[in-house]
């Protein structure tokens, strides 16, 4: 299974990898910070017993054995390395004795210490003492020296943390794709509670917090199939219960038809007929509607077809019936929209939109179907000149057995055919509406708004 970007795994790794490279540089800085101050302090601990070595010269010998001391330890040692530099300077700041080319922004009076100039490419620690009125001397320590070593320090830093960071998202990668595929087996029997999916979650692998994880959520993917299979199943023989009943009813009904009654006889036996027909399109709408609910969010069945091709077909099919009803009947249909649902669902959506369209919409009247192409999905609209809905019945209309008067104060059918598309809707992610309009009423089918 391949790392999305926008797993929270492929976040952990990178997150972990930033991290690293974060607590390394603020490692090598402590390191590099510790070893600088280390060296400083080695070198003022020198200076300081240097000081005060030829500070006991002076005042046992006098100036001229102190200027002898600072000549032949300066013509011994090389002026490179942590080696010790001098300058010895009289009342007018004249040398008397030393390498320091000047005296440097230190103030012997006060025994001011801190980092100087050594040559042209160096540093070093030095401190400056007044040893009497008319003498004053400055001791330093150069520190050339540190730098190699922070470099070297510096180039483990680098090369050892490339290596611990790489180690460290190689790791995390091959440990965050293992445990994704776990999820991902997870997911796949949310999208798809089958057999095959529901075994692999039955099969534990670590026995940590994820195989709990996966054996819960199996458990009840299992409990919720069974129970829509159990919901079926009771479907399924209520309708035929009662729809078996009703058959043989009709049957007597044409039984009776066929021996030519009188006129109100026959009459009263067509209204039957008509009541039965009406009582089981209501059952098989009831049923459709628990069923759309109970797989609200369920992906299993959906697949992916074209809706424009669906949508010109059916306008095609209903632009024959409005010439005989009269209505002007116009659409008007991007190509190309592809979605993933149910297509024999959707359709049921749209014929039930268009016939309340031309049920409520007065001869002459004008229908109306739009498909467009959204930013967030596909979007369907029926727009009618009709009398519209009013403001109270736009969210009432969605329910069952609910139903709408008309502008002549009549009542057109058993309330259960905009229920059923809502709950189509609903079950496909989709959002059916009533919006406002300047005339007549606009439904729309679309991603929720």
């Amino acid at each position: 299974m391949s790392q999305p970007t926008k797993s929270i795994f492929t976040r952990l790794v990178w997150g972990a990898g930033i991290l690293s490279v974060i607590l390394l540089i603020g490692l090598w800085w402590t390191t590099h910070q510790t070893v600088k101050a280390t060296l400083e302090e080695g070198a003022q601990t020198q200076v300081d017993i240097d000081i005060a070595g030829l500070v006991d010269i002076y005042a046992t010998n006098g100036r001229a054995e102190l200027a002898q001391r600072i000549a032949d330890r300066v013509a011994v040692i090389p002026m490179e390395g942590n080696t010790p530099h001098y300058y010895l300077a009289d009342e007018t700041g004249a040398r008397l004795a030393g390498d320091l080319a000047r005296w440097p922004e230190l103030d012997p009076y006060v025994s001011e210490s801190g980092l100087i100039s050594i040559g042209e490419n160096s540093q070093g620690f030095a401190r400056a003492v007044q040893l009497d009125e008319g003498l004053r001397l400055v001791v330093a320590r150069g520190m050339a020296d540190s730098e190699p070593l922070l470099q070297r320090i510096g180039l483990v830093f680098l090369f050892g943390g490339a290596v611990l960071v790489a180690l460290v998202v190689l790791l995390g990668r091959l440990a965050a794709a293992r445990l994704g595929r776990r999820i991902e087996q997870i997911n796949a029997a949310f999208r798809g509670p089958h057999e095959e999916t529901l075994s692999a979650l039955a099969r534990p692998d670590e026995g940590d917090e994820i195989d709990e994880l996966t054996a819960h959520s199996g458990a009840a993917l299992a409990r919720v199939r069974n129970l829509m299979e159990a919901y079926r199943d009771t479907s399924d023989q209520l309708a035929h219960e009662i729809r078996t009943p009703l058959q043989h009813l009709d049957n007597r009904l044409v039984k009776a038809l066929s021996v030519n009654p009188k006129g109100e006889v026959a009459q009263k036996l067509i209204e039957a007929r008509e009541e039965i027909r009406r009582l089981v399109q209501t059952l098989e709408s009831l049923l459709d509607i628990a069923s759309s609910k109970a797989r609200k969010g369920e992906m299993a069945g959906l697949k992916e077809f074209d809706l424009s091709a669906m949508v010109l077909r059916i306008c095609e099919l209903y632009d024959g019936s409005a010439e005989e009803t009269g209505h002007h009947f116009d659409w008007n249909v991007a190509e190309g929209i592809q979605f993933q649902g149910e297509e024999w669902q959707l359709s049921r959506v749209l014929t039930n939109l268009l016939d309340n369209a031309f049920k409520y919409v007065p001869t002459g009247g004008h229908v109306e179907v739009s498909l467009s192409q959204q930013a967030n999905g596909p979007v369907l609209t029926v727009r009618d000149d009709g009398p519209g809905v009013p403001e109270a019945d736009r969210t009432r209309i969605f329910e069952r057995f609910y139903r709408s008067g008309s502008a002549d104060g009549e009542v057109h059918g058993s309330g259960l055919g905009l229920a059923l598309a809502h709950a189509i809707a609903e079950r496909h992610g989709l959002q059916l509406s009533v919006e406002d309009s300047e005339v007549g009423a606009l439904f729309r089918l679309g991603p929720p708004s």
